[in-house]
């Protein structure tokens, strides 16, 4: 006997997305509180705050590409990949852009631990890498649509 079930790709597109944004989001805030309280215990308070300041630069900038790039995954596939580089791109100049402004707020070493902030900025980054990677692979994504009828599942005679 043989039951048919319907799938719906792009909800399961979109769920998988969000439990592999959360998860990373999570890894990533609890790496850079760790790093914070070592900071704050080896360097004192500009230690801590850098690498809070790191730690939420790294998850504000990688949840923007993970969201907008799961977003043209569902819409356009066929775009995903080129559009995934451009958000690439696009990300290390928002990385950039945000670093030289902050290093225009305050003198060296007066309010943020430089080292603190790049060490945390770099370690969320690597944090949230591996964890996307796990989770995303471990996520039930489809790559590729099926037919819009039905899904065989199942054998039988």
């Amino acid at each position: 006997m043989t039951t048919e079930t319907p799938r719906d790709t792009v909800r399961t597109r979109r769920d998988g997305g969000s439990a592999v944004l959360a998860g990373a989001a999570l890894g990533t805030v609890a790496a850079g509180v760790l790093a914070a309280l070592v900071g704050a215990l080896v360097d004192g308070a500009p230690a801590a705050y850098g690498a809070l300041v790191g730690t939420v630069l790294a998850a504000g900038v990688m949840a923007f590409g993970l969201v907008t790039v799961n977003i043209v995954a569902g819409l356009v596939p066929g775009a995903s990949l080129m559009f995934a580089l451009l958000t690439y791109a696009l990300q290390l100049l928002l990385v950039l852009v945000a670093l030289a402004a902050l290093d225009g707020v305050a003198g060296p070493g007066e309010a943020l631990s430089r080292g603190w902030l790049a060490g945390a900025l770099i370690g969320t980054v690597l944090v949230w890498l591996v964890v996307q990677v796990v989770l995303a692979a471990r996520a039930r994504i489809p790559v590729y649509d099926e037919p819009r009828e039905t899904v065989r599942t199942g054998g039988g005679s």
